[in-house]
């Protein structure tokens, strides 16, 4: 199977938030922008695998800054790491105050999704080309949360 760089499945989505997104006090909903971060990363595995998807797990998923109403929220997703069945990909969500034109990092998450054939079944996926520095970095830290995660999976932490 020939492999794919991560620039070919790479996704950047934008959404404006609106009052029925937020709380009373005009916050977003932290649940909002993890549905928004699902559907990036999603869409990022989907074009890597060129098949469906599911999520297998969220690692890290931080809030650094609120999003308010009228923010419009940008999503940023690329693969971290493609194993046989299974992909991490790493999304960063912005905030941007249309009015100033400010634009905060609100949000990161490590999404994994294992791709599935026609029967529901695990099927194989391209491997992953890394091309610069900051692929290859991230790969190596996506490799590492991979292992610490088999390793509590197995009790041997």
């Amino acid at each position: 199977m020939e492999g794919k760089k991560v620039s070919e499945s790479s996704v950047v989505m934008a959404q404006l938030m609106n009052p029925q997104d937020a709380n009373p006090a005009g916050n977003v909903h932290g649940g909002v922008i993890m549905r928004l971060i699902d559907t990036a990363a999603g869409v990022a595995a989907i074009r890597h695998a060129r098949r469906n998807v599911v999520t297998a797990s969220i690692d890290r998923l931080e809030f650094h800054h609120p999003v308010y109403v009228g923010n419009l929220v940008t999503c940023k997703a690329s693969l971290n790491l493609a194993g046989h069945t299974s992909m991490e990909v790493g999304v960063r969500v912005e905030a941007e105050n249309l009015f100033t034109g400010e634009v905060r990092k609100t949000a990161s998450a490590y999404v994994t999704y294992v791709a599935l054939d026609s029967k529901g079944h695990p099927a194989e996926i391209p491997p992953l080309i890394t091309e610069t520095e900051e692929e290859i970095r991230r790969q190596c830290e996506a490799e590492l949360r991979k292992e610490a995660r088999n390793k509590a999976e197995k009790g041997t932490c």
